[in-house]
């Protein structure tokens, strides 16, 4: 069934074009599941860590009991990541992140260009009014 699936694929993979959009496209979809693949890594640093406390009294404590265990360590598990991502919040690094990245994106050099060209015609068109209003 497996090789039938990837066979489909690669048939399909076949009438695709090579062009820069399809090679965009793929590229948001590695760094997409390359974000998944972060997650299940997290959780993996996570049980080799506990490995290391196997044979301590906590270790002990932890692997004699993972019906209980588990499922604590899982929701402590959730609450350190939200505790890391409020604290990044609370910093600023994402909005930071966001506008260096924003900054070396041509497209949105030129929107930030025409929206300051913008301004700038209503201030002289506010100063026009103004004056005329006098």
């Amino acid at each position: 069934m497996l090789i039938f699936a990837l066979l489909l694929q690669m048939q399909a993979m076949a009438n695709i074009k090579l062009n820069k959009q399809s090679l965009i496209r793929w590229k948001i979809y590695i760094d997409r599941a390359r974000m998944y693949i972060g997650y299940i890594q997290f959780l993996m640093i996570g049980f080799v860590f506990l490995r290391s406390f196997e044979k301590t009294n906590w270790g002990a404590l932890i692997f004699d009991n993972l019906l209980i265990s588990i499922p604590i360590l899982f929701v402590l598990f959730i609450l350190l990541q939200l505790i890391l991502g409020r604290i990044d919040t609370l910093l600023g690094l994402r909005e930071e992140e966001m506008r260096n990245a924003s900054s070396s994106n041509p497209v949105m050099r030129e929107l930030l260009s025409r929206v300051k060209e913008m301004q700038e015609e209503i201030k002289e068109l506010n100063t026009k009014i103004d004056a005329n209003k006098e």
